[in-house]
């Protein structure tokens, strides 16, 4: 193959891993294989002197998503271009004093400060333009809402979740299957949440790195100033150390031997030139600044022998290839196993029972596979379910390869799905833990959920196991005599549909007014109609309620259910009409507040102004922002929240 088709092969599948991993949240391709095929692209571009169009090599990111309102970057925030090479980073520093820090693996946000009250916090984005999260902002753990200095400063700095508080909230989420993967996915979910009392949870911090403006102050040309000032200003700072190329390595093996111990993610460190006007005369090339540098630690990689693939199913059917291998000792401690995380990754390694491959931990943490060295490609991929011994099937989805049980009667889909059902946000039935489920599946107590709210059928039997009694007995069955005066949010979250959350249940309940027989009958357009739902859960949505079997089980349950009246308003004064909301809130907390308001009323709250728009609010009524302006050549009026309310009926 020659250099450029090799080009055009890596282009597309480098880009759609950085979507995956920077507007999606999910994780297609390891940072290793990533890294790998990125460091060949940039080694081409350069034998060739060709850099083709949409090459991640001249692109700063992706764009923002829709749910939040965007915004412009004062001067747009590039890359860091990278090295695992010591040598490589000791010439760039040369003969400067440099600040070595951190590079914390988070989502980097965009601080404004004016007359020392917190203005406006923005996301990266795609380094041009980012969101808007200002409210979100305030409820960070550790960002000073007020500050010494008055004039306008700006900052940047990393939003992250810490190991501890990641551990923390994935065991409040019983079903094991909807957990987090990495604290990363959790804040970037968390940072942008159009509901900041969710973000005031999950305890997201922020750390400065690096400053843009801080008007009428003197730095004395100096980075390390900065930070110190930063600090005093009530800042947390990235952790640094002043290095020149001849204390580098010192520094190195500090930073090394610390990230084993942090309870915060880091995928490596930063070197930042302390003299500020020589760093800013070097200027910038299309992508990357000059005057800063990221290092990435070589990962330290192991050889070992595959002993096995084990095939571990969940409750949708889904079942997971695990690499088994000889114990070796990576970054500390001893990994003995490695996600392989799908078929198609499985293929790619050509893995065979016996082969010697190379295993490391990513970003020092989580054990991966690096290489197969052997590639004997003779792993039988299995044809049933390691667990009920019925078929199993390879399923293709968006080009990744999945394997799947397919009998729905799996007893580790029932028991995952039962466990689900009863857990806390779900039905919410004490006195049923997983292994209790199983002995009552097993012995033909339970076939379905509604077999749960005819348990006393088989009193004498229960109460004679071990373990049980008639004190338990009996909590068990006050349990499950609470449990059937529910709420319809809580009743479609426990069915287990496939991504199909707690939060995803309630939007959908209120988006037909609480109506389950409009429910079970939505099409998927009318689903992924809702904002924040997309085509995929409108679809495994739907499709649960075409099907046959699900329907005669959720009427099984139903009659042993009665839910709680929805408190709605007497007025549904803004029925029919369609809503924008832009800039600040006075009356309510935030724009979520009002966009419920909005919808308790029988409004609708969209995004974008367009023909459809009734209204837009903003309190701003003479600004000149594109809404604004779009709104007037549309003939759209624009209502300040005293106007709204009055339009309501409430002002």
């Amino acid at each position: 193959m020659d250099k450029t088709a090799r080009m055009k092969e890596l282009i597309p599948l480098l880009n759609e891993a950085a979507k995956a991993y920077y507007q999606e949240d999910r994780e297609i391709m390891s940072n290793f294989d990533y890294d790998k095929l990125y460091d060949e692209l940039v080694l081409l571009e350069r034998e060739t002197g060709i850099t083709l169009t949409g090459s991640p090599t001249a692109m700063v990111g992706y764009e923002a998503l829709d749910e939040l309102q965007k915004e412009a970057h004062e001067s747009p925030m590039l890359s860091l271009d990278k090295t695992k090479d010591v040598e490589t980073l000791r010439e760039f520093i040369g003969d400067q004093k440099t600040l070595l820090s951190w590079k914390l693996d988070g989502l980097t946000i965009v601080l404004t400060y004016r007359d020392g009250s917190l203005s406006k916090a923005v996301t990266r984005g795609n380094g041009v333009v980012g969101e808007v999260i200002t409210n979100n902002a305030r409820v960070f753990k550790n960002i000073p809402l007020q500050i010494a200095h008055k004039g306008e400063l700006i900052l940047r700095g990393e939003a992250i979740i810490t190991y501890s508080d990641f551990e923390k909230i994935n065991e409040q989420i019983e079903d094991v299957d909807a957990r987090y993967k990495n604290p990363r996915n959790l804040c970037s979910g968390s940072v942008r949440q159009l509901n900041n009392e969710i973000t005031a949870k999950r305890n997201v911090q922020f750390y400065a790195f690096s400053l843009v403006r801080a008007e009428g102050v003197d730095f004395e040309n100096s980075r390390q100033k900065q930070f110190e000032w930063l600090a005093g200003q009530g800042f947390d700072v990235v952790e640094y150390r002043m290095v020149t190329a001849d204390t580098l390595d010192d520094a190195i093996a500090y930073f090394s031997d610390k990230i084993t111990r942090n309870d915060f993610p880091s995928d490596g460190l930063v070197a930042l030139y302390d003299d500020i006007a020589y760093g800013d005369s070097l200027g910038s090339t299309a992508k990357f600044p000059r005057n800063a540098f990221a290092f990435k630690w070589k990962d330290e990689i192991r050889e070992t022998t595959l002993k096995e693939i084990e095939w571990s199913p969940s409750r949708t059917g889904l079942i997971n290839p695990v690499a088994v291998f000889e114990p070796v000792e990576l970054e500390g401690t001893t990994v003995s196993r490695a996600s392989v995380h799908n078929i198609s990754i499985l293929k790619e390694l050509e893995l065979g029972i016996g082969d010697k491959i190379q295993v490391y931990k990513a970003n020092m943490i989580i054990p991966q596979i690096a290489e197969n060295l052997t590639r004997s490609g003779d792993l039988e991929i299995p044809h049933v379910c390691p667990v009920c011994g019925q078929e199993a099937r390879v399923v293709k989805t968006n080009d990744v390869e999945s394997l799947y049980c397919m009998n729905t009667e799996c007893q580790a889909k029932r028991i995952k799905s039962f466990t689900l059902f009863v857990s806390r946000d779900a039905m919410n039935i004490d006195g049923l833990s997983e292994a209790t489920l199983e002995k009552f599946i097993l012995k033909g107590f339970i076939k379905d959920f509604g077999d749960i709210f005819e348990i006393e059928k088989y009193r004498d039997e229960i109460v004679s196991m071990e373990g049980f009694g008639q004190k338990s007995y009996d909590n068990l069955i006050a349990s499950i005599e609470k449990a059937s005066h529910t709420t319809l949010p809580r009743l479609l979250y426990s069915l287990g549909i496939s991504n199909v959350g707690i939060a995803n249940a309630k939007m959908i309940c209120k988006e037909f007014r609480y109506d389950l027989g409009k429910i079970i009958h939505a099409t998927p357009e009318e689903i992924s109609n809702i904002e924040g739902i997309g085509p995929v859960i409108a679809g495994t949505f739907t499709e649960y309620f075409a099907d046959e079997d699900n329907m005669k089980r959720l009427e099984h349950l139903l009659s042993h259910l009665t839910f709680e009246e929805v408190k709605t308003e007497s007025t549904q004064s803004l029925e029919g009409k369609q809503f924008v909301i832009t800039g600040s809130v006075e009356h309510f907390a935030n724009r979520s507040q009002l966009k419920e308001y909005i919808e308790e009323r029988g409004g609708k709250v969209t995004g974008s102004v367009t023909s459809k728009t009734d209204y837009l609010i903003n309190n701003d009524t003479t600004s000149s922002s594109s809404k604004n302006k779009k709104a007037k050549d549309l003939g759209i009026p624009i209502l300040s929240e005293e106007d709204f309310l009055k339009l309501s009926g409430e002002g």
